[in-house]
């Protein structure tokens, strides 16, 4: 059985330079690989391009990497609640490229499944389409996008083994699937580390095919974006 774990964030993050391309899984605060962040943060790379749903808040997540003004580009599909983002956009600072939400997954899983491009009917007529080539399929036309090309894929999972083998816990189980394998390398980064064989198969949801490096994350904060109580 091969073996792809490595010990730490930093041996997981080897071969990281500036101006690279990163896909980083998650949903807010909800399932983001908070260890590879945190390191990207002390190392301290510069002009990257982020493809992510959002950025999070404006102190957590890649809210971090804002601060420090280390994203160059950042694709994704809204601004959410962090303020930073909104304001780098705003004033030109970063460039942004908004795209649905439905095409930015499926650019994930078409780099995954080796489809150079695909056409769907989202943004069709909108900014979305301007200088993208159009067809029209059984009387409704389709914009051409194209899988994403990404240097590494970040993923954050609740368990893993040492073959690379992934289970995701709850709504954590979000664009971490669609972005395992869409990069040159994937890195997964697990709350729990077992050895090959320990996790049922019929509850693997990535299989190990997909991933090159594995590793167990020291401590999730775990953050809530939005905390909604109701009275009594």
């Amino acid at each position: 059985m091969i073996k792809k774990t490595v010990e730490n964030v930093r041996e997981a993050c080897a071969g990281i330079e500036d101006g690279m391309t990163f896909m980083l899984g998650g949903f807010g605060l909800c399932g983001i690989p908070e260890n590879i962040i945190g390191e990207l943060v002390r190392r301290n790379v510069k002009d990257i391009t982020c493809i992510s749903n959002n950025a999070g808040v404006d102190d957590f997540g890649l809210g971090l990497l804002l601060k420090k003004h280390q994203i160059r580009k950042m694709i994704s599909s809204y601004v959410g609640e962090n303020a930073e983002f909104e304001r780098q956009m705003l004033s030109g600072e970063m460039e942004v490229e908004l795209i649905p939400q439905g095409t930015l997954a499926q650019r994930c899983e078409a780099a995954r499944s080796g489809i150079p491009a695909f056409f769907t009917p989202a943004g069709y007529g909108t900014e979305v389409a301007e200088g993208k080539e159009s067809r029209e399929f059984h009387g409704k036309m389709h914009v051409m996008e194209k899988a994403f090309e990404a240097d590494f894929s970040f993923v954050k999972a609740w368990k893993g083994d040492e073959a690379g083998n992934l289970i995701f816990k709850g709504t954590a189980r979000n664009f971490n699937p669609a972005m395992c394998g869409a990069g040159k390398i994937t890195v997964a980064e697990v709350e729990e580390l077992v050895p090959a064989g320990t996790l049922d198969p019929n509850h693997i949801h990535i299989p190990g095919i997909f991933v090159q490096r594995i590793f167990k994350g020291e401590r999730y904060e775990k953050r809530i974006e939005q905390r909604t109580v109701r009275k009594r």
